[in-house]
């Protein structure tokens, strides 16, 4: 095994080490992470919140167990195979072992550290995106019209994970153009390529057309909801903390793009790191939809400063340049990863609150950030709900309807097997299981809703009692009501109908 072997494997090594102790033992998983697993209960080629392919991953951590480890080792897994993919970006571009540390430690050291905690597409989208950068470098490396293939075949599968990665498609295009690139416009196998590509993700197109298009509600509700609290400058704000220990390399990739002459061949990706940008920033995107860009800029940097820091007493600048993202990093590690606990986050807030980890998706400042929140009071409310359902009367025909996903998700991966619950709210709508004549409710409710489920639904009901409430008064799930009515004097199956069908046809 080379000496580079040896230290790629390493980095590998302690970035596994890393994302499984950034995690306080006091938090749960996180509200999407729930919704996630689920998905792989139900396979199909496409999701209201998401593109097919969590839900691939999912069913195999379900086969695996279902355990938090298997759960927490793919995000970890696709953050490893970033820092790999920039590894060999460099050796691409010819850089020395100096360049392949730097830029294995800029990687390691960033925002990536917090997005490959949480089991969600992100982590895949990020390795995708700067997988199809490296892939257009070795087609410009070697104009080998095999690289169009896989690259159209990367892109389907960045596809299938997010839709994110088009937003790279409409960046990169019009630098390709402005730039001596542009003749791979002229090459009919680019279109046999762009037919591949649109081959792979066709089955989920076709769901969405079968569906009516949801992720166009999914987007207008993201943007009446949380875009619209998106702040530009805040947006570029984030932008550099991302990657803050990186900020020199990255700088000096885009000087080295425009100026430094080996990477004359390379100009395209100068312009699309700003078209990129824009699209973003005039969509109002949130700020992490654009992590994926910056990896590949690491790779170009690290190069470049190699080449500048390799002779004389400039190479004595070395050993600072790999310890400047380490050290920049380290204190970061104090506030930006669920290490913490709750109550050590509301003393020392206004550090939080400075950085503007405390602000939610309804841009206002909250105790904790709202993925703490976000990762507390499931199981308390699994347990509740558990211990209702088995003091239910005939309790096997009960139905456990919630009001959000992160509530029917969490009672689904923590209760007893044969308790599943359901929800109007994401994909859940389409999990019912309408087969069963219910005979009992319980009802999880959020406490800003509360008002009026007594009122309202008991007189359906023989029996019915507000039976418990969320307690965790960090959790975003505070006070969470959970209703437990008995002995139906209707049928549920049909008002369960109508509402499904009033739902989606609001949508």
């Amino acid at each position: 095994m080379t000496k580079k072997t040896l230290i790629l494997f390493g980095f590998i090594i302690l970035k596994f080490l890393l994302q499984y102790n950034l995690i306080s033992s006091e938090y749960d998983l996180q509200r999407d992470e729930y919704l996630h697993l689920d998905l792989g209960r139900h396979l199909a080629w496409g999701y209201l919140s998401v593109p097919p392919l969590t839900s691939w991953i999912s069913k195999i951590i379900y086969l695996l167990g279902n355990s938090v480890f298997w759960i927490k080792f793919f995000p970890s897994l696709f953050g490893a195979l970033t820092i790999l993919i920039v590894w060999k970006a460099i050796e691409e571009l010819k850089g020395n072992l100096f360049a392949l540390v730097l830029g294995a430690t800029c990687v390691l050291f960033s925002a990536l550290l917090r997005l490959n905690t949480l089991y969600q597409p992100n982590s895949f989208d990020v390795l995708s995106w700067t997988l199809f950068y490296f892939i257009v470098i070795k087609y410009f490396n070697s104009e080998k019209l095999k690289w169009l293939f896989v690259a159209a075949f990367v892109f389907g599968f960045g596809f299938l994970n997010k839709y994110n990665i088009v937003f790279l498609l409409i960046g990169l295009i019009p630098a390709i153009l402005l730039s001596e690139q542009r003749k791979v416009f002229g090459q009919k196998k680019l279109y046999f390529a762009a037919l591949l590509g649109l081959f792979l993700i066709t089955p989920n197109l076709l769901w969405q057309y079968n569906n009516d298009f949801p992720i166009i509600h999914h987007l207008n509700e993201l943007a009446e909801t949380q875009l619209v609290n998106v702040d530009r400058l805040g947006f570029l704000k984030s932008q550099l903390l991302f990657f803050i220990g990186s900020l020199f390399v990255i700088i000096s990739a885009l000087y080295a793009l425009l100026f430094y002459k080996p990477f004359k061949k390379y100009k395209t990706f100068f312009w699309a790191f700003f078209f990129t940008l824009i699209v973003f920033i005039f969509f109002k995107a949130k700020d992490y939809y654009a992590i994926g860009l910056y990896p590949i800029y690491i790779s170009f940097g690290s190069v470049f400063l190699a080449n500048v820091l390799r002779n004389g007493w400039k190479k004595y600048l070395q050993p600072i340049a790999i310890a400047i993202p380490i050290l920049i990093f380290i204190p970061i590690l104090n506030f930006a990863f669920p290490n913490k606990s709750p109550e050590y986050i509301i003393e020392h807030s206004s550090k939080y609150k400075e950085l503007g980890l405390l602000r939610w998706e309804d841009g206002k400042d909250h105790l904790l950030p709202q993925d703490y929140a976000d990762m507390l009071g499931w199981k308390e409310l699994a347990r509740k709900v558990d211990s209702i359902y088995i003091k239910v009367p005939n309790s096997s025909p009960t139905l456990i309807l919630c009001d959000n996903y992160g509530q029917a998700g969490a009672i689904n991966y923590y209760t007893k097997e044969g308790i599943k619950a359901v929800s109007f709210n994401a994909d859940y709508i389409n999990w019912f299981n309408l087969e069963k004549q219910y005979i009992n409710l319980i009802r999880v409710k959020n406490y800003h809703e509360r008002d009026n489920e007594l009122k309202e639904t008991s007189p359906y009901f023989k029996s019915s009692i507000l039976a418990d409430s969320i307690t965790n008064k960090y959790a975003r799930e505070f006070k969470t009501m959970i209703f437990a009515f008995s002995g139906t004097k209707v049928d549920i199956n049909k008002r369960i109908r109508n509402e499904i069908n009033e739902v989606k046809n609001n949508h």
